[in-house]
């Protein structure tokens, strides 16, 4: 039914000008659309977030938002950690740390909070 829809990350968010610091400055998103600063709605390749101001902001415990980002990570990484981003390092069972880096299973995952404790990822190869 739903399989050739496209599907929209939605991001709760306590104030929408750090989001917007944080989601443009860091991130590097474009924004394409503010409805009344109450949503922003940001282009990420073929995708739309929303990122929009509730009071359950940050409550989420698992990872929001994914970004594949292929041989691109050790980059990305080091730019996101140039920009103030600290990274969270997990213990998981066969995923070694490099770095900020998790590696294992055939994939490198990195984690990453906004402003308001939503968990974010980027994973390469």
């Amino acid at each position: 039914m739903l399989a050739n829809s496209n599907a929209t990350a939605n991001l709760a968010v306590k104030d929408l000008e750090k989001a917007k610091a944080f989601y443009e400055g860091t991130l590097g998103l474009r924004q394409v659309d503010d409805m009344e600063g109450e949503l922003i709605v940001y282009k990420s390749g073929d995708t739309l977030i929303n990122v929009y101001r509730s009071q359950f902001a940050g409550t989420n415990k698992a990872t929001a938002v994914t970004w594949a980002v292929g041989d691109q990570i050790e980059p990305i990484v080091s730019s996101l950690r140039s920009k103030g981003v600290a990274f969270e390092h997990y213990d998981m069972r066969g995923m070694a740390l490099e770095g900020d880096i998790h590696v294992g299973h055939g994939m490198k995952v990195a984690w990453f909070k906004d402003p308001d404790g939503n968990i974010l990822n980027v994973v390469g190869e």
